[in-house]
């Protein structure tokens, strides 16, 4: 018998996209596979939409709204699969996803090493995802894999993992604390308890954009940044865990200065935190300058107004560019379902 996969599918609002998510799992060439969704208190469809596909293999729970990181455990606690392929509502695997990624385990399979793959990013238009390698398409060590995601301000999409029970058990449930890097977090905790990640080329999810409408999205958060802190916190707890050289507390440092545009000077207490960490560590984080587009506004009417103008001009971008995508979707001949990817 083949071993189990468990794919689990957080859902909250998600009517207009989860059918095509669901039909990218079930079109999953592994044959030995369980579906759970779990509705996390959704306002519209979503519930009876999930509802419509359930069988043998899609089973269906629903609970009062209590976030992202909640909801996963329960999805979780609900599965009896050996792997576990987490996915969200809106984001599509390849048919042959999971089946590459069981394949290239060694036999017997070593339950320790934690399984990653390819993703593209992609607005309505599935097939037109791009997909842009970074450091982490590589076969890695715990420590150079977490080092390279610190360094060079990257990481890998939530469905690319696909994680055995026994890591699953060793890392423990979802920070329920966390909002937009619940994820980031998480998987740091599962690289940890593995014994390293294997890259398999050709294992391909799509991610959705959902621009400022995204839990990552930390915008004028108070509560978002505050979660964000927590979570770099613990990046920089696991990393140094792992190996305190040089160059693992540069990676520390460099990767503090990179999140100081969502924090200063709108939370000066955080940016305060950072810089006395980044001395401890042995380095030193500076204050963002803005880029050239928005310096004229902050030198005439000061950082604050600056980086309002900033969000805004952001979102009015990012919501004509889904426009025009959701347009172009719509005069194509056909949409590209799953089983096309």
């Amino acid at each position: 018998m083949k071993p189990l996969v468990s794919i689990l599918i957080p859902a909250y609002n998600a009517q207009t996209c989860l059918a095509e998510t669901l039909r990218s799992a079930l079109a999953q060439t592994w044959e030995n596979k369980e579906i759970i969704v779990v509705d996390d208190g959704s306002k519209d469809g979503t519930l009876a939409l999930a509802r419509s596909f359930e069988s043998d293999v899609v089973k269906v729970f629903t609970h009062n709204n209590q976030g992202a990181a909640a909801t996963r455990n329960k999805a979780y606690s609900l599965s009896c699969g050996d792997y576990i392929q987490w996915l969200d509502a809106d984001d599509l695997l390849a048919p042959d996803k999971i089946a590459m990624q069981m394949e290239a385990l060694v036999d017997p399979p070593n339950r320790k090493t934690l399984l990653s793959g390819e993703w593209g990013s992609f607005m309505h238009r599935p097939h037109r995802a791009k997909f842009v390698p970074t450091g982490l398409w590589n076969n890695l060590s715990k420590a150079e894999w977490l080092m390279l995601k610190m360094e060079q301000n990257t990481y890998m999409q939530t469905a690319t993992w696909l994680v055995s029970r026994e890591l699953s058990e060793a890392a423990g449930p979802w920070d329920t604390r966390l909002l937009g890097d619940d994820d980031g977090e998480y998987f740091c905790r599962i690289l940890l308890a593995s014994d390293g990640v294997r890259f398999v080329p050709g294992a391909r999810v799509y991610y959705r954009q959902s621009g400022s409408t995204s839990l990552s999205y930390i915008g004028a958060s108070d509560r978002k940044r505050d979660a964000q802190w927590v979570s770099m916190e613990l990046h920089i707890g696991y990393l140094q865990s792992l190996e305190r050289s040089e160059r693992a507390r540069a990676a520390c440092v460099t990767y503090m200065q990179n999140w100081m545009v969502h924090f200063y000077p709108e939370r000066l207490d955080i940016f305060e935190k950072a810089r006395k960490l980044s001395r401890e560590l042995g380095g030193q984080i500076e204050a963002p300058v803005p880029s050239w587009k928005y310096s004229w506004i902050q030198a005439l009417f000061g950082r604050r107004l600056a980086r309002s103008a900033e969000f805004r001009l952001r979102s009015l971008r990012w919501s004509m560019t889904r426009f025009w995508d959701k347009t172009l979707c719509r005069l194509e001949w056909r949409r590209p379902t799953a089983q096309s990817l």
